[in-house]
């Protein structure tokens, strides 16, 4: 009977030891996440500060989105580190990453560039917010379809250097182009040109990704 007992309790400490990382992978609601839910909910600060006049509404915006930029990269280190990744959580970091950028190409769009040499050029930042969110739509999908076909197409659609590049780049411009959107009143134009060619670079970056991407899924398909 002493032996049937310890065997039972062996196997139930067994079964707890496997149901632990269930249990961790449960959790809905972790310090990552939360920052990174706090990116979402900022977003609607970030349009409404965009829209006010002066200095201030400016810096708003600029601190948001900077702020934002930096909990992108904080989420995902705390997670690594203090190993609180989750499901939900590794769903829901691309697509706030997403969504501020896309709001914050939108924004840039609806107002032309307060410098004489660029206002000349109403659409100077729509060719490059048009690839960027568009490039944007066109993986999530293909990442969704990589999913549903297997671990050997996941792994090659899984975020690689030239995709951390493309993002850190991006991220700059977009700092650059919302602190320097008052330009008229006293800001340096050649801020301005920086930002716009890292975005174009950013742009660039995004598409060379993508093909990275599609030749890689071919290679794939192909064995």
């Amino acid at each position: 009977m002493v032996a049937e007992m310890n065997i039972r309790e062996l196997s139930i400490s067994k079964n707890d030891r496997t149901s632990m990382p269930a249990i961790a992978n449960s959790k809905f609601l972790t310090l990552p996440t939360i920052l990174t839910l706090g990116r979402v909910a900022s977003i609607p600060l970030l349009v409404a500060t965009f829209f006010m006049d002066g200095w201030r509404g400016t810096v708003a915006t600029t601190g948001i989105f900077t702020a934002a930029a930096v909990t992108d990269w904080l989420d995902g280190y705390i997670a690594r580190k203090m190993k609180m990744k989750s499901t939900f959580g590794a769903f829901l970091d691309p697509v706030a990453d997403k969504l501020m950028v896309s709001a914050t190409l939108v924004l840039l769009c609806t107002r032309p560039l307060e410098v004489a040499v660029f206002g000349q050029f109403p659409w100077l930042l729509i060719i490059p917010s048009i690839t960027i969110i568009g490039r944007e739509i066109t993986m999530s999908a293909l990442r969704e379809w990589a999913a549903s076909q297997g671990s050997k197409l996941l792994e090659v659609v899984a975020v690689n250097n030239l995709g951390k590049w493309k993002t850190a780049t991006q991220m700059v411009a977009l700092i650059i182009l919302l602190a320097t959107r008052d330009c008229s009143r006293g800001g340096p134009a050649i801020l301005v040109g920086s930002g716009v060619v890292l975005l174009y670079i950013s742009a660039g970056l995004s598409l060379w990704s993508f093909v990275v991407y599609t030749r890689e899924i071919c290679k794939v398909l192909r064995r």
